[in-house]
C-alpha cells in the first residue's frame, strides 16, 4: 500500500491512504468524495487506485454514498478490454449547506447545494451589525431557504457556516459609531444562540478566513500548493494555504494582513487596513461629498469618479505588494491571490497594479511569487461560510 494519495488537484498530497478496517468507514466514505469532488466523475477502478483500497471495499463505499444519495452513476465508459467502467459523480442535490456573512455594512445569507451553487440568498444593508437584528434576519433566512428546498431534501441541509471579523466589537470607532451598541457581541455566543434556534450544526470561521476557504474549496482554476490570500472588503483580510490545506493558526485568525505595518506615500506607517480598505474609499467618496451607497448595495459595477477611485487603487497596490513583500520573508508563498467585493475590472486592474509594485521591489534572496486574481469574487465569505459545515461532514484534506 503506497504511502500517501496520487497527486491531486492542488499538487500536493490530500491526506493518508484509506484503510480497510472497518471502523474507518466514515473517513473512507469522506475521502472518496473528495476525490470526486477534486477529480470530477471518477469509476471505482480509480478510486480504488488512488487510496489503495481494495476494490471490494471501494464497492461497498460507492454502494453506501449511492444509497445515501450523495452520488450520481454517470455514463458506462467502454475500454478495449473488459467490463465497461461508470464514473460516479456527485449528486448536487445531494446536500445543503447555509452560509452567513456578517459584515460591517450588511448581512447576507446564502443557500448552496453539494457543489457550492448558490441556489437562494438573502441580504440586508445596515448601519452597523445589531445582535438581535442579525439574529431575527438569520432565522428568517433560514426559514425562507429551507422552504426553496423540496420537502424531501430538507433533510439534507448539513449545517449553518458564520463568517464574521472576529473582535466586531472592536471596530465601532472606526466605522462612526457608539461602541456601546456593539456592547452584545461582547457578551453573548452567536454560534450558540443560532444552534439553539435552528437546532442545526452551526461553525464560526474568520471572514477572511472564509473568503480564503472558498477559493480552496471552490476556485475555478487550479490551486497552488502555498499561497497568500488577500481579500478586499470594508477592511482588508487574508488567509494562508500550506501544502494543500487552508492554514488557520491556534485563535483561527492566521492571515490577518490588515494589521501588517505598511508605509503610505509619506513614508509614515501604517497598518495595511487603513491603506487597502473599502473603508478609506467610502471615506474618500464621502469627503468629496458624494453618495457611497452603491459601494455596498451591488459589487457587479461601480459609476465613480475615476480620479478618485484610480488614486485608491494605486495606493491600495503600493500597500499590498509591501505587505506580500514582508509576507515572502517569513514563508514562501509561490502565489498571492487578490479578491474582494468589488467588480471584476476593479479586481483586475488591482491585481495587475499589485504585480508590476512587487517586480519594482528589491526582492533580492526571495522568488518572485505569481500574483493571480482570485476566482470567487463577491461571493467569498458567505461560500467560505457554507463551506464549513460540507468540511466537517463531507470532506477531508482541506483544512489543517
Amino acid at each position: 500500500m503506497r504511502a500517501a494519495i496520487d497527486t491531486v488537484r492542488s499538487g500536493v498530497p490530500l491526506e493518508p491512504l484509506g484503510t480497510n478496517q472497518s471502523g474507518m468507514r466514515a473517513h473512507n466514505e469522506r475521502l472518496v468524495l473528495t476525490l470526486i469532488r477534486r477529480h470530477g466523475a471518477l469509476p471505482k477502478s480509480e478510486i480504488a487506485r488512488l487510496t489503495g483500497l481494495s476494490a471490494q471495499t471501494v464497492s461497498v463505499i460507492m454502494r453506501a454514498l449511492e444509497e445515501d444519495g450523495l452520488i450520481l452513476r454517470g455514463e458506462p465508459q467502454r475500454g478495449r478490454v473488459g467490463q465497461p467502467s461508470v464514473p460516479m459523480r456527485l449528486n448536487p442535490r445531494g446536500a445543503f449547506f447555509l452560509g452567513l456573512k456578517i459584515g460591517r455594512r450588511s448581512v447576507e445569507m446564502v443557500l448552496t447545494d453539494f457543489m457550492g451553487t448558490i441556489i437562494a440568498r438573502q441580504m440586508r444593508l445596515h448601519q452597523y451589525p445589531d445582535y438581535d437584528a442579525v439574529l431575527d434576519f438569520v432565522v428568517a433566512s433560514a426559514a425562507q431557504h429551507v422552504e426553496a428546498l423540496a420537502p424531501r431534501e430538507r433533510a439534507r441541509l448539513a449545517g449553518l457556516g458564520i463568517a464574521m471579523p472576529f473582535q466586531i466589537w472592536g471596530w465601532a470607532p472606526v466605522i462612526g459609531m457608539d461602541p456601546a451598541l456593539m456592547t452584545p457581541w461582547t457578551q453573548r455566543d452567536i454560534r450558540q444562540d443560532l444552534a439553539e434556534r435552528l437546532t442545526l450544526p452551526v461553525f464560526l470561521q474568520n471572514d477572511a478566513t472564509a473568503a480564503c476557504s472558498a477559493e480552496l474549496v471552490f476556485g475555478l482554476n487550479e490551486q497552488p500548493a502555498n499561497y497568500l490570500h488577500f481579500y478586499v472588503a470594508f477592511f482588508i483580510g487574508g488567509g494562508v494555504v500550506l501544502e494543500g490545506r487552508l492554514f488557520q493558526g491556534p485563535t483561527g485568525n492566521a492571515g490577518a494582513v490588515g494589521s501588517m505595518p505598511v508605509p503610505d506615500s509619506a513614508g509614515r506607517i501604517r497598518q495595511l487596513i487603513d491603506l487597502a480598505s473599502l473603508a478609506t474609499l467610502e471615506a474618500r467618496l464621502r469627503a468629496a461629498g458624494l453618495d457611497s451607497d452603491g459601494l455596498w448595495t451591488s459589487p457587479v459595477h461601480w459609476d465613480l469618479p475615476p480620479d478618485i477611485l484610480s488614486a485608491w487603487v494605486d495606493e491600495a497596490a503600493d500597500a499590498i505588494a509591501h505587505a506580500i513583500h514582508a509576507a515572502l520573508a517569513v514563508l514562501d508563498f509561490s502565489a498571492v491571490k487578490i479578491d474582494g467585493w468589488m467588480p471584476a475590472a476593479l479586481r483586475r486592474d488591482l491585481t495587475r497594479r499589485i504585480a508590476a509594485r512587487l517586480a519594482e521591489r528589491d526582492l533580492t534572496g526571495l522568488d518572485m511569487p505569481d500574483v493571480q486574481e482570485g476566482s470567487i469574487g463577491p461571493d467569498a465569505r458567505a461560500l467560505g461560510a457554507a463551506s464549513q459545515p460540507l468540511l466537517a461532514r463531507f470532506l477531508v484534506g482541506y483544512v489543517r
